[in-house]
C-alpha cells in the first residue's frame, strides 16, 4: 500500500501512529468510496448491480497488466475503467433489454469476474510494478500530523473527494441529474414524458461500472501494487452495503467509506502495537461492522424509504 513517509524524529511515536492510521484510512476508504459512488449512480437510475466484486477483480487484473506492459499507472486506471465499463454494459443489456433478473445476473457477474480474473492473472502473479514516486502537496505535506495524514496521499484520494462533490452537483443541481433520479423514481412517468428510460439506465450502469473498474485498478496498482487471485477480498460487497448505509447520498457514501476504511486498517495497527487480540477477530472487523450498521439502519425503515429510489431493482417494460 502506498503510505506517506514520516519524519519520525520530529514527533513522538504516538503522533506518528495516529498519522499513519489516518493516512491508511483515507487510502483504504478511497477504494470503497469510488466503487460505492459508481453503485450509487446505478441505483439512482433504478438498477441494482450485485456484480461489483467481479467487475473490480477484472479491472484489477486489467489495470495491473496495463501498468506491467506500459509502465504508466494512469493507463492502468484507464484499462481498469474500460474493463468495468464493458462488463457493466453486458450486464446492462441483459437486465435492461432482455429483462433478466437483476440480482441473479449481478451474482453471475461476480462469479464470472472471480473466475476470469484468476485465469487471466496466472502469468502476472510474480510480476512487479515499476517503482512509483511519493506524492506530497508542497508546504502542506510538511505540517505536523495532518501533513503526513492528509497531504501526502496519492492523487486518486483527492480525485475520490472531487468525484463526490461532482456527483452531488450533478444529481441535485443539473437537469440531467434530475432526469436520472426521475428514471429511478418512476420510469413509467419519465417514459411518458418522452425520455429514453432504457438508454438512460444503460448509461448509468456503464458509468457506475467504470467507477467500480477505477476502484479495482486502484487496488492492484496503488493500494497493494501486486496481483493475487481474489485480492478485492469483499470490498465490492462492502461498497454495495455502503449505498444503503449512506441512504443513497454521495456525501454520506464518502464518510461511510472512511469509516469502514478506518475499521479495516485498525486491525493492522492494533497488531503492530502488540494488542493481544486474536488475528481472526481483527480480520472479520470490517465485515462485522458492515453487518452491525445494516442491522441498525434496518430498524428504521422510514429513514431508508425517504431516500431510496422508488423503482430500485424493478424491471421496466416500455410497452406495458
Amino acid at each position: 500500500m502506498d503510505r506517506p513517509q514520516l519524519a519520525g524524529g520530529e514527533r513522538g511515536p504516538l503522533m506518528d501512529a495516529v498519522a499513519l492510521l489516518l493516512a491508511a484510512t483515507l487510502s483504504a476508504g478511497t477504494v470503497l468510496a469510488i466503487a460505492a459512488l459508481g453503485l450509487l449512480i446505478n441505483e439512482k437510475a433504478g438498477i441494482v448491480n450485485l456484480g461489483a466484486e467481479g467487475m473490480m477483480l477484472c479491472a484489477a487484473i486489467a489495470g495491473f497488466a496495463a501498468v506491467v506492459h506500459s509502465g504508466n499507472i494512469w493507463l492502468g486506471f484507464l484499462a481498469g475503467m474500460a474493463a468495468g465499463a464493458v462488463l457493466a454494459a453486458i450486464f446492462g443489456v441483459l437486465v435492461i433489454w432482455l429483462n433478466t433478473n437483476q440480482y441473479a445476473t449481478g451474482l453471475a457477474l461476480s462469479l464470472f469476474g472471480a473466475g476470469f480474473s484468476a485465469f487471466a492473472g496466472i502469468k502476472y502473479v510474480q510480476e512487479k510494478l515499476p517503482e512509483q514516486g511519493r506524492f506530497a502537496i508542497p508546504l502542506l505535506g510538511d505540517l505536523p500530523l495532518i501533513g503526513p495524514a492528509l497531504f501526502r496521499q496519492h492523487p486518486m484520494v483527492y480525485i475520490a473527494m472531487a468525484l463526490t462533490l461532482a456527483l452531488i452537483w450533478f444529481l441535485y443541481r443539473t437537469r440531467a441529474g434530475l432526469v436520472l433520479r426521475s428514471v429511478g423514481e418512476s420510469p413509467e412517468s419519465a417514459h411518458a414524458l418522452g425520455y429514453p428510460v432504457r438508454r438512460i439506465r444503460l448509461m448509468a450502469v456503464v458509468a457506475g461500472g467504470a467507477l467500480c473498474g477505477l476502484a479495482g485498478a486502484y487496488v492492484s496498482v496503488v493500494y497493494t501494487p501486486l496481483w493475487v487471485e481474489g485480492m478485492i477480498a469483499g470490498k465490492g460487497w462492502i461498497a454495495l452495503a455502503l449505498t444503503t448505509f449512506a441512504t443513497w447520498r454521495p456525501a454520506r457514501v464518502l464518510l461511510g467509506a472512511y469509516l469502514f476504511g478506518g475499521v479495516t486498517m485498525l486491525q493492522f495497527h492494533l497488531q503492530g502495537l502488540g494488542v493481544d487480540v486474536p488475528p481472526q477477530f481483527l480480520t472479520m472487523l470490517p465485515y462485522l461492522a458492515t453487518i452491525v450498521v445494516l442491522v441498525l439502519i434496518s430498524r428504521n425503515p422510514r429513514w431508508i424509504r425517504l431516500n431510496m429510489p422508488t423503482s430500485i431493482g424493478k424491471p421496466f417494460y416500455p410497452g406495458s
